[in-house]
């Protein structure tokens, strides 16, 4: 069977070994699940809340709990990425393919208004954590049968808006980062960019208070966490290079490239119209 029907086929993923940051919750969880159940592969999950790794290895079900394992650190840390291969090694553990998936949306504000602390954490987490991850695991990855790496970016990648500065900073700097590895591995790994829209997950939990208006409007655009993993494991199943997905995140992509310039303030404006507590921190003087 020829590389492209295995790619048609979804076969290039059957029993691989795969590491996904992010994986206790959200798109992670479900990207990991669809993986073991679907796939047949054994996934490694990365995560820092073990509560919720439990909870997940629960809800798995007896038939695929040995098929994951989970590691608690932050992706943050380059050194904890070094120290999360060796253990691997030592339980010899080779992984196939590569999920970058963790990531923290900062609360909206004007740039002024974030601490250094929070523009740190937002690149650490957002950009540097994938940077680490690739940089550990490829040598690994490049021993493999098909080897695969695919980083889950943002919609902000695609265009910023205001009250991002930090977050959509980094975004871009992971898309930038992925079009250079796809291009620099064509042939050697398959390489995928993931630029989803808003999703229902708690990556909002910082944003509003639960229950207000800012939450009410992000859950009437956003896309439903299901929805959005099956999409994104259509795509990694058929090796898609770059993945848009949800009606905003497409709108986003469309207007950045007619209006590179106007589509941003067209959003921001209406955001702004919205005048809603979420962005309370972007417009107020």
């Amino acid at each position: 069977m020829s590389d492209y029907t295995k790619a048609l086929c979804g076969d290039w993923l059957n029993g691989k070994t795969v590491i996904v940051t992010g994986a206790s919750g959200g798109m992670g969880a479900g990207i990991a699940a669809t993986l073991i159940k679907k796939h047949n592969c054994r996934v490694v999950g990365v995560a820092r809340n073990e509560a919720k790794m439990l909870k997940f290895i629960e809800e798995l079900g007896p038939m695929y709990k040995d098929q994951f394992s989970y590691k608690l650190f932050d992706v943050s840390s380059r050194e904890a990425w070094e120290s999360f291969a060796s253990e691997l090694e030592e339980e010899g553990i080779v992984p196939s393919v590569l999920v970058n998936n963790a990531g923290i949306l900062p609360k909206f504000k004007r740039f002024d208004r974030y601490s250094y602390e929070e523009i740190e954490k937002a690149m650490n987490i957002n950009f540097y954590s994938c940077v680490y991850g690739v940089k550990t695991f490829l040598p690994v990855l490049l021993t493999q049968d098909d080897p695969g790496i695919i980083n889950v970016d943002s919609s902000a990648a695609l265009m910023t808006l205001a009250g991002t500065s930090m977050y959509s900073s980094s975004k871009a700097a992971l898309k930038g980062f992925t079009e250079a590895l796809r291009v620099e591995f064509k042939g050697k790994c398959y390489v995928g960019l993931v630029c989803p829209g808003f999703t229902k997950t708690d990556i909002f939990r910082d944003q509003s208070n639960a229950g207000g208006k800012g939450q009410k409007v992000m859950d009437m655009i956003s896309t439903d966490c299901d929805l959005m993993v099956k999409m994104i494991m259509f795509g990694i199943e058929h090796k898609r290079p770059m993945m848009v997905h949800g009606l905003d995140a497409h709108a986003m992509s469309i207007f950045n490239r007619l209006l590179p310039v106007a589509g941003s303030e067209l959003f921001s404006a209406i955001m702004k119209m919205a005048d809603i507590d979420l962005f309370s921190e972007v417009f107020d003087d």
